[in-house]
């Protein structure tokens, strides 16, 4: 009951005029923020950061700012993934895999609507649990060290052997792909430059905007431009504008099971919306897929990861409010944004500011209401985009992709290195070599490397510390399960193949 009382006084603040209309604004902000590609909530909440502090907001009405343009760029993420197949960020990887194949059957419509409806109810359901379990389920996330980090990583690309189908090879490849360009640059702990070729500006290794751009963006121009020299068809004119009754009934028990999936992935320092919605998508093939549909633009592969990636988001909060530990890297800027109003947080935090922690909670129940009814209507206005010429769209993509990999670090290198990166990956498109896979590999590469060293300094070079936790143990189960599970589906299939050719 304590915490409904808290609530009810979070509401009141968050109600407030100045408060109610920053959330409004972030939403906005975040949703646009999230649809161009490569910018990614750390960006949007870093470029308003000093916003809110030269604006003197009170402390509880920056965060909120924040907090809303956070969750807002989760929403819009989604939107360049179904439409472009360009993730707005790594979180909105797993969301290309069907939504973009459904805005090329003409149902980019029911991809954005439905992932709309899946955020609101994955971010709905962290919120709660946020609320009700914050410092239960913090206490939860001590539990995981480096080592646990680290199995929890290989177990998130162990997932990836859902996606193997009849190609194990080449998703094998385009992983270990990923995960040796994670370790271009100079090595943390020991300062040496790796496979950086005597350049400097690979010392900081390679940023995921330009492989995301790189791999996605310019290698899906040329494909759109090779399709359409060809004489074919890119994408079909959309028709249905919103999800029916049944493609809700169809998704909302994977869609629950993600969300809480999510949540409880989120609440983990460091593993983030790219783990959930890796290991969620997975789990919803593995489990509902019987059709072999997933990948080819299944809603349900839509739903899942969005409402994994939402609720991941949410999750992150919960470390960064009850122990001062970041969840992920946007809530490492919110610390920095508490740090500017000499408030730290951590254990104490609900007993000194309330006003701050419960209308910061509570402006996320608002906010992602704001966001349900903001992003519904939208999506006529979104699916309209692909109605543009490929005359008109190609340029306006190549415009900006070029426009947001400069603004990083403002070097024409890493523009020559994105479209490198992008011949290579229409090259791999045309041999049949997944890009997931790899991208995940390079988005997970860096912390499995950094926990693996850490758990290791630990131990004193023992690998026994991999083993040494019922956690571990636990994960190391689950890794082994999913992979032998898609393989021995395949060789049953191989095995009733050749069944049905012996007895014709």
């Amino acid at each position: 009951m304590d915490s409904l009382a808290y609530l009810g006084q979070g509401f009141l603040v968050a109600l407030k005029p100045l408060n109610l209309g920053v959330a409004l604004a972030g939403s906005f902000i975040g949703t646009i923020v999230g649809l161009l590609p490569g910018l990614g909530p750390i960006n949007g909440v870093a470029i308003l950061l000093p916003l809110a502090f030269a604006m003197k907001l009170p402390p509880e009405t920056a965060l909120i700012l924040l907090a809303s343009v956070y969750i807002g760029c989760e929403y819009g993420g989604r939107i360049s993934s179904i439409l472009l197949n360009i993730p707005g960020d790594a979180g909105a990887v797993m969301t290309a895999v069907d939504g973009y194949p459904m805005a090329r059957n003409g149902l980019a419509g029911v991809a954005l609507s439905i992932s709309a409806w899946s955020s609101f109810v994955g971010s709905l359901i962290a919120t709660m649990g946020l609320a009700l379990f914050a410092p239960i389920i913090a206490n939860w996330a001590l539990s995981f060290g480096p080592a646990e980090q680290f199995v929890l990583m290989v177990f998130a690309l162990c997932c990836l052997a859902g996606m193997v189908g009849d190609r194990p090879v080449k998703t094998v490849l385009a992983t270990l792909m990923g995960l040796a360009l994670a370790t271009v640059g100079m090595d943390a702990n020991s300062g040496v430059y790796r496979f950086t070729f005597d350049s400097v500006h690979l010392g900081d290794g390679v940023q995921f905007i330009v492989v995301v751009i790189g791999l996605f963006s310019v290698s899906e121009m040329l494909i759109m431009l090779e399709q359409s020299h060809s004489g074919q068809s890119v994408i079909k004119a959309t028709g249905r504008k919103l999800f029916n009754l049944k493609e809700m009934a169809i998704t909302w028990w994977g869609t629950v099971r993600s969300s809480l999936v999510g949540f409880g992935i989120g609440v983990l320092p460091g593993a983030g919306a790219t783990v959930a919605s890796a290991i969620t998508y997975m789990m919803e093939r593995s489990l509902t897929d019987k059709e072999g549909t997933f990948g080819k633009g299944d809603v349900r592969g839509v739903a899942a990861p969005e409402a994994a990636n939402n609720a991941a988001a949410h999750g992150a909060f919960i470390p960064m409010l009850t122990l001062g530990i970041p969840g992920s890297g946007t809530t490492a800027v919110m610390i920095g944004a508490l740090t500017l109003y000499n408030i730290t947080p951590g254990p104490l935090l609900f007993q000194q500011q309330p006003d701050l922690v419960w209308g910061l909670i509570a402006s996320m129940f608002i906010g992602n209401v704001v966001l349900l009814i903001m992003n519904i209507p939208m999506v006529g206005f979104f699916a309209r985009m692909l109605h543009v010429p490929n005359w008109l769209l190609v340029p306006a993509i190549a415009a900006v992709s070029f426009v947001g990999v400069y603004a990083v670090h403002a070097t024409t290198f890493d523009l020559i290195l994105m479209v490198v990166l992008g011949i290579i990956g229409w090259i791999l498109r045309k041999l049949g070599m997944p890009m997931v896979p790899l991208i995940l590999g390079f988005v997970l590469g860096d912390m499995m490397e950094q926990n693996l060293r850490r758990a290791l300094s630990i131990s004193n070079g023992e690998l026994g510390i991999l083993f040494a936790s019922p956690v571990t143990w636990v994960l190391w189960a689950l890794a082994a399960t999913v992979i032998a599970i898609p393989l021995a589906m395949r060789q049953r299939r191989k095995a009733r193949a050749r069944s049905r050719v012996t007895s014709a």
